[in-house]
């Protein structure tokens, strides 16, 4: 009898540890899909401050070379369609202040910076849209994990006692298959 009663107590101890131990594998489970989510957050965060900032540093230098450029096409054409002497020199004198901007620029900027500054744009850009692909999946991958914890025999078992159930997977919403419109 006290064997019988000593083998009883050895296995409700034992599945009282293994219930004890399944329930803190699904709690850590779950907090680390919580975790994982809050870093696709962060991302999305990143995006929303970084790129309308990059865009809008990008739109200056560009209005600023353009301005400059114009101003110089602006001072030629009036200079080639001068009448007179005075219409003439006034005309030149718009590209001497054109090109003396231009100079300034070019002395603190020695190559201008408009498609580096594009093409630094993009590359932030395809940056960014890839950390939040990677968190993304991440998350996806943690998902599966505890999905798969709490859908396995005997566990299965404790996850419906304890109230944890299946979680949904990031999925694209419709019409995110083609990529964010930068406009400059």
């Amino acid at each position: 009898m006290k064997k019988t009663l000593l083998i009883i107590l050895v296995v409700v101890v034992l599945l009282g540890l293994y219930a004890w131990s399944s329930y803190n594998s699904l709690v850590s489970l779950n907090e680390s899909a919580d975790a994982q989510w809050a870093k696709v957050e962060t991302q999305y965060q990143r995006r929303f401050d970084l790129i309308p900032n990059l865009v809008n540093s990008v739109k200056g230098v560009m209005t600023q070379e353009q301005a400059i450029f114009n101003s110089i096409a602006d001072a030629r054409t009036k200079y080639s369609g001068a009448q007179t002497a005075n219409e003439k020199a006034a005309a030149a004198g718009e590209m001497e202040s054109s090109l003396g901007r231009l100079l300034v620029i070019m002395e603190n900027y020695p190559v201008l910076n408009s498609s580096n500054n594009v093409r630094d744009l993009m590359s932030q850009i395809e940056g960014t849209e890839n950390r939040i692909s990677v968190e993304r999946s991440r998350f996806n991958d943690m998902i599966r994990e505890y999905n798969l914890g709490i859908k396995r025999f005997p566990r299965s078992l404790l996850a419906a006692m304890f109230g944890f159930g299946e979680r949904e997977y990031f999925e694209s919403k419709e019409g995110t298959e083609s990529a964010p419109s930068v406009n400059l």
